[in-house]
C-alpha cells in the first residue's frame, strides 16, 4: 500500500499586503498556525498572519524547488499570481477547515 504524501508551498502577508513570505509545508493548517501565533521570527517581526496563497504538491522536492523559483520571483510577480487565485487578496486561513485540509 502506498503512502500519499501532501506538500504545500505557501505565502503569507501582512495586513497592509506590504511584506511577503513564502515557505514549504507538509501540514499547511498547523504551520500557518504557528505562523498566526508569531512562532516564526521573520512572521512575527514583520505581522505576516494572513494566508494569501498555496500550491499543493505529491513530491517534496517538487515543492521546495517550487518554493525556491518563488522565491526568487519579483514582489509584483508574486501579486499576479496571488490575485489570479485571490484576487480580493483575503486572508484564506478559514477556508482550509472548509476545504478538508
Amino acid at each position: 500500500m502506498r503512502t500519499e504524501y501532501r506538500f504545500f508551498v505557501y505565502i503569507m502577508s501582512n495586513v497592509t499586503r506590504s511584506v511577503l513570505y513564502t515557505g514549504v509545508t507538509n501540514n499547511l493548517v498547523s504551520r500557518v498556525g504557528q505562523h498566526r501565533r508569531g512562532e516564526s521570527e521573520f512572521t512575527r517581526r514583520h505581522k505576516c498572519k494572513d494566508l494569501m496563497y498555496y500550491e499543493e504538491y505529491n513530491d517534496i522536492d517538487v515543492a521546495i524547488h517550487r518554493e525556491k523559483q518563488l522565491k526568487r520571483w519579483r514582489r509584483q510577480w508574486k501579486f499576479e499570481l496571488i490575485r489570479k487565485v485571490n484576487p480580493l487578496m483575503k486572508d484564506l486561513y478559514g477556508d482550509l477547515f472548509e476545504s478538508g485540509l
